[in-house]
């Protein structure tokens, strides 16, 4: 072994002299360790180790060279202590010559004995002053707080632990949930728990980060300790080869495995880790409740191979287990030596104020008065530790400001055992913690003082076995005390006095008392003494003051104990002014409400009705039972009642039933919140915390009423006596419960209404009425109805009044009376309320006639049951042909009878007669047919049975096909049987054997342990238990849940949610889980009363019983969708928990976020994102990152916290709401940004709330985050986000002539104010006189607000930063000169009797640019949303023909494009595309231009001669010349039309250049806000290439469209121009690079494969589309496009109609309730004119299992109706008619369809 390395100075090496000197003789050194056995005695027998030897040698050196140079005799040297006095202020400093002078004395005797003595180890402690940054210290766990630990550390010091200096592992957790206020206290609640990392009394090395004092005005400062017990603070100073076997290092779990924990060691070194197993975590420790983060110090067992991997224990046993060796006896250096280990010592002095000792011979160690054991003990030391001895220890804590290495060491047992401190108690059986025997607070009458520490303070015996208690000086007395003494004075040992405990130190094992008068005397120490429910007294310390004034005051009850009293508890009413009542340091009397220690909260009640209560308060909903009174006080007023709380976190709801005798409507109106009310407990559920109160008087309806009342059975006979007869009714008090009754007057006899008024005649108040029986009960009025009918009484006596639905039996007479008459009927009531229908139809036909039916009301009636209709749990009832029914009935039965006696050809070979089939027989039956959920089987001939399924397999391994199960099972296959009892095939009910009808039918069981069973044991709902598994077979299906047989006449119910734990299988009950199908269930909740069964088919039981407890963070639950909006959707977890998803928890791409594509009822997984337990919400998340698997894509990532924003990070998130200060944005369920006006956009939006509305999705930048205010930022600016952004237009671009575009920002009388597009809201004016040519312009008139304007910048004024534009269209005309000298001439003309007209006057209207628009975009509304519609292309050539690929106008479109109806000069179908002009033409043009030519000569002129005006042959004729269309073209610039028609003009002059150049500067000239024209014109220009230019250019020009306008409708737009050219295939390469490029739009799929299917007659192509478009369009979508590729399908000449029915029945199985699609395939196949496959379609749409409603069921029989008059012949027109007639007496909805 490797000899220990001491670290040694580097400075006492430096300090030898260059020179050599002969040594000085060697000198022996006696040492106290001469007797101890040398720890490495490998290299010779000398008991001095290297170190010292090298040490005595430097020494010696130096002595010698001082000696030589100075003659005096060497001073000590460092490695000889000289004593510290700074922490024993009782030693004395003075005379330090005496210390000098005793320094010589023994230096000379040492020299003379030839020996020099060993430095002496001062023994002492630690305390405040020696605890320095960088100190080690060995800590108990103490308390556990909300954001910190406290350890009780040794000597009474307590440090802190903070959130963040645990580990590093939980401080990233808590980095990733932290992100502002808010969220702290709820994380550090619900997510992050210290309780659940750490426990009290748990062991830890810690790490002094700083000790500070906090000082307070007028006060001694409180000294605070921060501590760190992360294990890379906690391990310091350890290399890996430190980790040595027994030694102690400190931990945290980084992450949880199936065997054991992985233990970062805070080394920084991946490659090193600890590993503890399972098995080391100690008894009573489950792996499966540890987290990630915790801290743990642990024992080194053992390391790997390789020595990578530190095994670990933190079992308590092991660690304290000493005495077998697990104690660090060697180490590579002294760092391995820390708090927490444990050592052996070699005791090297012993003193009365502890001991000092090596550890491996050279390592000092020191244990002072506490933790030498001699304060508990009280024994002596030297006795007990005699010097040269050796004991178990376990260091403590570290000297970093020694000279020497020293450490602190413990000899306490509980320490050195590594288990808590305990004592015997007289009063507990084991033993128990000093805390439990003498709990903190506790006064002790007789404290007897054991030591006396001078100048620290008094050991004291407080009565505790081995634990005593120490009383600094300080709290002796309430006054200073200078000394004290042992033998004289008050304190001396042996007295005794009266002291409180006031804490105490787990590490020490001592008591922290108190003497102090003040202290013995206050009320409360701490919270924690603070009992809820008790009163006490305090003083006004602060009046809490808001906006609505005073909102409460805190109340001081005791020395830093104060409480909250909130407003509505100041005052039994509510106070005006309550700073009038209260003053600060006025006394008060509360009452405590409730404490939160943790908290650090208490609130308190002023209310004198609370205060002065007798009544035991409620504090804990265990000790409450019903009947119990107390006063409460309202918190909460809902519609349905009130919420009342009580004392601590009992809280109880107030019906609003229970709130007063007399009716309530609205409680708001007589009660409010803060009122004080008496209530006693109706009932308590202590599991679930909830309570019902009343305010009702007790004793006029208690427990022992309730009791009776619940006890009453309907058909039971009472007593009553008369207390009160009105003239309608009886009211009667049972005897002996003291129920109330009523008896009506009708109800008295049987007879006429004259007899029950002469019977009640004769009835007295107070006479005793006997044989009333009660008919009905009412639970919220508590209200008993009685009867005195003789018919009834005797029907219930006989047994057969009816009081259930399960009583009624088809064909039995029954006893009632007549509730009520209509005129379609007479309801008629029987007992328990049950009600039957007697139709009109059913009366007999002479009652029919009269009024009322002959019948009142209360009347006695004996009808007979006529039909039931279980599923509603109706049933009707009749009165017609008794005698008959009777007569027929029984010659039915005898018949039977005496048919059915003697069995022909029984299976079994061995019965005879029907008689023979008993209960329990066994005999054997043959399947005669095979059903989903049963087998009907034969017994003979004529005798017929069933199995059911559920009695046919005795176990779960039988069932071989789990959704078939009796598929195995063949016909005419013979079974072995057993008779269970008879069915009922009517009402598909179970039967008791006696119960044969007619036709038996025999209940038959064939399961094999039925067969070998001596006892036969049929299954009722009795027997059935909660918790017990059972082969269940599905019935019935329905939407939210699923129907299941667990024996013939056992049913039972699983919810949607508990039928499978597969999701997936969820969505589709009716094909997963098909009628038949087996599962294996368990039992939930058995209801015997309501005959009601619930199970579940889950492992892991029920998600119906699921509450907020059983919910954790991450958990994955399927879900219900209750409920779906264009916000979010509502998914339901169990029967009592709900929760939204919100749109950013919908989708992982924000873009994909849609809840309209999730239905009602559909089941999917969801993600618990938190848990707010406080306020009971769950936040949920359907992203599939969450619920499916963490690697799928994520485009919006989702921010839990604030923490993870970063400045300048991309986000997306949607529209929140709308301020008028800016715009919220949700970035996640609970991060939401805020957007400033300012950084919505980089131009100015003057009404920018139209651009916004919520749930909006944007994109932004995160601008500012500020996680202390919760605030983020977010700008929408394009300048932040786009890269390659252009900065807007400012002040200094603007140049003179430059000609820009706006829009009007205002108009006023004198011009209008032009702001200029992309500019940085740069702005001018134009003056009325720059705005037209005409003179006396009318700004007003001319421009509104907003209009787009392109106008010319006419001047500048750059210091007053004014701009003047000018909107005059002669400053954007390229006129020619001859234009240009018009323009002379006439402003020169002034004198000019007649002008010439202007442009505007002649030019074409806006209805008939309208019109060509729409000729150039055929049926333009079609094409509203970008979308080409194929079966439009073949009808676009009457309005748009195409002349050999030209443009050709229409004649009717031309005259819409002028003001007259003739265009001479254009041929009749159009533009002549040849270029030749007709005669009329060549002198129209030859006339203009002579004219033009005369008008120049005379423009000189100043006074001109009266031209004629030709505009009028303009006006007449249209424009048939170049000059004609500049002309209009100057008035009206923005008219495509002109500008297509001055195109043809140049086609027709085979000017085709001429005609691109027009469009080129027609595409410039036109104002960019009419798009439309602007379109009209590239679509010109597009035909124009197509039909003259080449495909270069055509692509160019194509390419140049879809820049400047929607690219998609660009690209719809040249498939149509190719489709009417008849180049197809171009058109075909354009569809596919279309959808690859907007291959979002349904339309464009459907009109592509119309394409394929009609035009190029590909009809695979075209089908291969929909697979195509359902992978790249939303969900949402796909119903509507399927459905239209179904038609092609059928109208498509191509099509196959057997392909559209195939897919139209995928989407009727997946949308059963969309009859529009059934109204959709009607239509098509009648066009295909099967006549047989259109009337089964009628036939499945309107039949029984369908469930129409009867509006849809009318249209669908007339529709039917009209179809039969058509296409069939009256016999198929009277079947229609009676399958309406069947479903109108099926649905029983007179009327509903003709």
């Amino acid at each position: 072994m490797a000899p220990i390395k001491r670290k040694i100075d580097a400075a006492a090496e430096n300090a030898r002299p260059e020179k050599k000197h002969k040594p000085s003789t060697s000198t022996q050194k006696l040492s106290v360790l001469r007797e101890e056995e040398p720890a490495f005695p490998r290299g010779g027998a000398s008991i001095l180790t290297p170190l010292e030897q090298k040490q005595i040698q430097i020494q010696a050196k130096n002595d010698v060279l001082f000696e030589q140079s100075t003659g005096k005799k060497a001073a000590k040297n460092e490695f000889e202590d000289e004593e510290n006095d700074e922490d024993m202020p009782d030693q004395p400093s003075g005379p330090v010559k005496k210390s000098k002078t005793r320094s010589k004395i023994r230096e000379k005797k040492g020299k003379k004995n030839g020996i020099i003595e060993e430095p002496r180890v001062r023994i002492e402690g630690l305390s405040y002053k020696r605890l320095v940054p960088g100190s080690l210290v060995l800590g108990q766990i103490s308390q556990i707080n909300r954001y910190d630990i406290a350890l009780s550390l040794p000597n009474n010091l307590t440090g802190y632990v903070s959130l963040t200096s645990i580990s590093d592992t939980l401080t990233k957790r808590i980095e990733f949930l932290a992100a502002d206020e808010e969220a702290n206290e709820q994380d550090a609640d619900t997510k992050v728990e210290l309780k659940k990392l750490f426990i009290v009394g748990q062991y830890l090395r810690a790490y002094v980060t700083s000790t500070q004092e906090e000082v307070s005005t007028g006060a001694k400062g409180k000294r605070h300790i921060e501590l760190s017990i992360n294990p890379r603070e906690a391990n310091y100073g350890l290399d890996r080869a430190d980790y040595v076997t027994n030694s102690m290092v400190q931990a945290s779990v980084l992450s949880i495995e199936d065997h054991g924990l992985i233990m970062d060691l805070g080394t920084g070194d991946a490659g090193f880790r600890g590993f503890m197993s399972s098995k080391e975590l100690g008894p009573n420790v489950d792996i499966s409740n540890l987290e990630e983060g915790s801290v743990y110090l642990c024992l080194i067992t053992g390391k790997s191979s390789n020595g990578s991997i530190i095994k670990l224990s933190v079992d308590p046993q092991k660690i304290g287990n000493v005495k077998k060796g697990n104690f660090l006896s060697s180490a590579p250096t002294v760092d391995s030596f820390l708090p927490g280990t444990a050592v052996e010592v070699l005791v090297s002095e012993t003193e009365q104020s502890g001991i000092a000792g090596k550890v491996m011979g050279l390592l000092d160690v020191t244990a002072d008065l506490i933790h030498s054991g001699a304060a508990a003990s009280g024994k002596d030391l030297e006795k007990k530790y005699p010097t040269g001895s050796k004991a178990k220890g376990r260091i403590i804590c570290t000297f970093p400001t020694a000279d020497h290495k020293k450490l602190g060491i413990s000899l306490q047992d509980h320490i050195v055992y590594w288990k808590p401190k305990t004592t015997a108690s007289a009063s507990m059986a084991e033993t128990a913690l000093p805390t439990e025997v003498l709990p903190v607070s506790t006064i002790v009458d007789e404290a007897k003082v054991v030591k006396v520490e001078q100048g620290t303070g008094l050991l004291m015996d407080v009565g505790v076995k081995g634990v005593r208690g120490f009383v600094h000086i300080s709290k002796i007395s309430d006054g200073k005390i200078e000394t004290l003494s042992e033998s004289t004075g008050q304190y001396k040992v042996g007295s005794s006095h009266k002291a409180r405990i006031i804490g105490y130190n787990s590490l020490d094992g001592l008591f922290i008392v108190s003497m102090e008068p003040k202290v013995i005397s206050q009320a409360f120490l701490r919270m924690e003494d603070v009992k809820i429910g008790q009163v006490v007294k305090g003083t006004v310390q602060k009046i809490l003051v808001n906006e609505t004034g005073v909102n409460g005051i805190i109340v001081k009850i005791a020395e830093g104990v104060t409480g909250l009293v909130p407003e509505v508890h100041l005052a039994d009413i509510h106070l005006q002014h309550p700073e009038k009542k209260f003053k600060e340091g006025s006394s008060v009397t509360a009452r405590v409400l409730s404490t939160i220690p943790e908290k650090r909260q208490i609130r308190l009640t002023l209310k004198k009705t609370l205060v002065n209560s007798d009544a035991e308060p409620w504090t804990s909903y265990e000790n409450l039972e019903p009947g119990l009174q107390a006063p409460g006080t309202l918190i909460n007023i809902l519609p349905s009642g009130a919420v009342v709380q009580f004392y601590g976190s009992v809280r109880g709801f107030l019906p609003v039933s229970k709130m007063s005798e007399s009716f309530i409507q609205d409680p708001k109106q007589h009660f409010r919140i803060g009122q004080v009310v008496n209530v006693h407990i109706v009932s308590v559920d202590s599991t679930d915390e909830q309570m019902i109160v009343s305010c009702k008087d007790p004793s006029v309806f208690g427990i022992a009423q309730q009791e009776a009342f619940d006890s009453l059975n309907s058909g039971a006979t009472v007593v009553g006596s008369v207390t009160e007869k009105t003239s309608e009714e009886i009211v009667v008090e049972l005897d002996p419960s003291e129920l109330k009754a009523i008896v009506p007057i009708e109800h008295l006899a049987d007879g006429s209404a004259q007899k029950c008024q002469s019977l009640a005649k004769r009835i007295r108040v107070g006479q005793i009425l006997k044989d009333l029986m009660v008919l009905s009960k009412q639970e919220a009025k508590h209200l008993v109805r009685l009867t005195s009918k003789p018919s009834l009484i005797k029907a219930a006596k006989d047994g057969k009044l009816m009081k259930a639905f399960e009583d009624v039996v088809v064909g039995s007479e029954v006893r009632g009376f007549v509730q009520n008459i209509t005129s379609t009927g007479v309801f008629v009531q029987f007992a328990g309320d049950l009600t039957g229908l007697l139709l009109k139809r059913h009366v007999p036909d002479e009652a029919a006639l009269l009024p009322d039916f002959g019948m009142r009301r209360n009347q006695s009636i004996s009808p007979w049951i006529l039909s039931i209709d279980h599923g509603q749990k109706r049933f009707l009832l009749t009165m017609k042909a008794l005698t008959d029914l009777k007569e027929s009935e029984s010659k039915k039965t005898e018949a039977a009878n005496s048919n059915g006696m003697q069995l022909s050809n029984p299976i079994d070979e061995v019965s005879t007669s029907i008689e023979d089939f008993t209960l329990g027989k066994l005999t054997k039956a043959k399947i005669t047919s095979i059903k989903e959920t049963q087998m009907n089987v034969q017994l003979a001939d004529s005798v017929q049975g069933r199995i059911d399924v559920s009695e046919v397999f005795d176990n779960w391994e039988e069932v071989n096909d789990r959704k078939s199960p009796l598929k195995k099972f063949r016909t005419k296959q013979v079974l072995p049987v057993r008779i269970l009892g008879m069915h009922d095939s009517r009402n598909h009910r179970f039967l008791p054997i006696t119960h044969r009808g007619k036709a038996p039918v025999f209940e038959l069981t064939a399961k094999p342990s039925n067969q070998t069973s001596r006892d036969l044991d049929i299954l009722t709902i009795d027997k059935v238990e909660v918790g017990s598994l059972w082969l269940a077979f599905v019935n019935n299906v329905a939407d939210d849940c699923i129907w299941v047989n667990l024996s013939p006449n056992v049913r039972g119910r699983i919810r949607a949610m508990d039928v499978s734990d597969d999701v997936s299988q969820l969505n589709d009950l009716s094909k997963n889980f098909p009628v038949g199908s087996v599962l294996r269930a368990k039992v939930l909740k058995v209801n015997v009363e309501n005959n009601r069964l619930d199970l579940s088919a889950r492992s892991d039981g029920s998600s119906a019983s699921l509450t907020l407890k059983d919910l954790s963070k991450n958990m994955v639950l399927p879900g219900r969708i209750t409920k779906v909006t264009e916000r979010q959707i509502m998914v339901q977890l169990s029967e009592s928990l709900s929760a939204p998803i919100h749109l950013v928890d919908l989708a992982d791409d924000y873009s994909k976020a849609d809840p309209t594509t999730y239905e009602k009822n559909q089941t999917i997984r969801v993600w618990i994102k938190d848990i707010d337990v406080p306020n009971k919400k769950i936040m949920l998340s359907a992203r599939p990152s969450k619920v499916l698997s963490s690697s799928l894509p994520v485009k919006d990532a989702d921010v839990e916290s604030i923490s993870q924003l970063e400045v300048n990070d991309i986000r997306r998130g949607f529209v929140k709401s709308v301020a008028n200060n800016g715009i919220f944005i949700s970035l996640a369920s609970n991060v939401t940004a805020f957007i400033r006006v300012s950084d919505l956009s980089d131009a100015f939006l003057k009404d920018w709330k139209s651009d916004f509305e919520i749930d909006q999705m944007v994109e932004g930048k995160i601008i500012a985050v500020d996680p202390l205010l919760n605030h983020v930022q977010m700008t929408l600016k394009k300048s932040h986000l786009d890269k390659d952004y252009k900065p807007p237009f400012t002040f200094s671009d603007v140049k003179v002539g430059q000609v820009i575009t706006g829009k009007v920002r205002k108009v006023e009388d004198f011009g209008v104010f032009i702001v200029v597009d992309d500019s940085a809201n740069v702005s001018g004016l134009c003056h009325r006189t720059k705005m037209s040519d005409q003179l006396g312009a009318n700004p007003k008139k001319l421009y509104e607000e907003g209009d787009a304007v392109k106008a010319k910048v006419l001047n500048i004024n750059k210091e007053k930063k004014q701009i003047s534009f000018g909107l005059k269209a002669s400053y954007f005309a390229k006129s020619s000169k001859r234009e240009s000298e018009a323009a002379i001439n006439a402003s020169d003309s002034e004198d000019s009797s007649i002008e010439v007209a202007s442009a505007s006057d002649g030019s074409i209207g806006e209805e008939d640019r309208m019109g060509v628009g729409a000729l150039l975009a055929p049926r333009e509304d079609r094409f509203s949303d970008h979308e080409v519609n194929i079966d439009d292309v073949q009808d676009m050539d009457s309005d748009v023909e195409m002349d050999n690929g030209g443009l050709a106008l229409s004649q009717e479109d031309l005259k819409a494009s002028s003001t007259t109806n003739n265009l001479p000069g254009l041929s009749t179908g159009g533009f002549d595309w040849t270029g030749g002009m007709s005669a009329a033409d060549d002198r129209d043009a030859q006339s203009e231009t002579d004219a033009e030519a005369s008008q120049s000569k005379r423009k000189k002129r100043r006074k001109a001669e009266i031209r004629i005006d030709k505009t009028g042959d303009l006006d007449a004729n249209g424009p048939q010349s170049t000059a004609d269309f500049e002309r209009l073209l100057l008035g009206q610039p923005n008219s495509s039309v002109l500008w297509l028609s001055y195109m043809a003009l140049q086609l027709q002059l085979s000017e085709v250049g001429r005609a691109r150049e027009i469009a080129e500067r027609a595409l410039k000239t036109i104002n960019i806000r009419e798009e439309i024209e602007k379109m009209n014109v590239w679509i010109g220009l597009l035909n124009l290439e197509n039909t003259y230019g080449s495909d270069e250019s055509l692509n160019d020009v194509f390419k140049r469209a879809c820049q400047y306008n929607d690219s998609q409708e660009t690209h719809e737009r040249l498939i149509s121009i190719y489709i009417q050219s008849g180049r197809h295939s171009n058109a075909d390469d354009l569809f596919q690079a279309t959808i690859k490029k907007h291959g979002k739009s349904p339309d464009l799929y459907l009109n592509y494969a119309k394409f394929l299917m009609t035009t190029l007659g590909a009809a695979d192509r075209a089908r291969a589309l929909l697979p195509r478009a359902m992978q790249s369009l939303p969900p949402h979508t796909h119903l509507a496009l399927t459905s239209k590729f179904a038609q092609l399908e059928f109208t498509s000449a191509n099509g196959d109609p057997e392909r559209g029915r195939t897919l139209f029945e995928t989407l009727l199985a997946q949308w059963p309730k969309r009859l529009d699609l059934c109204n959709v395939l009607l239509d098509l196949e009648i066009k295909q004119g099967d006549r047989e496959v259109v009337r089964r379609l009628f036939e499945r749409v309107t039949g029984t299992g369908s469930a129409l409603k009867p509006r849809k069921a009318r249209f669908f029989f007339k529709k039917w109706l009209d179809y039969e008059e058509k296409e069939g012949d009256a016999r198929s027109q009277e079947r229609v008619k009676a399958l309406a007639a069947e479903y109108v007496g099926t649905r029983g909805k007179a009327g509903e369809v003709e």
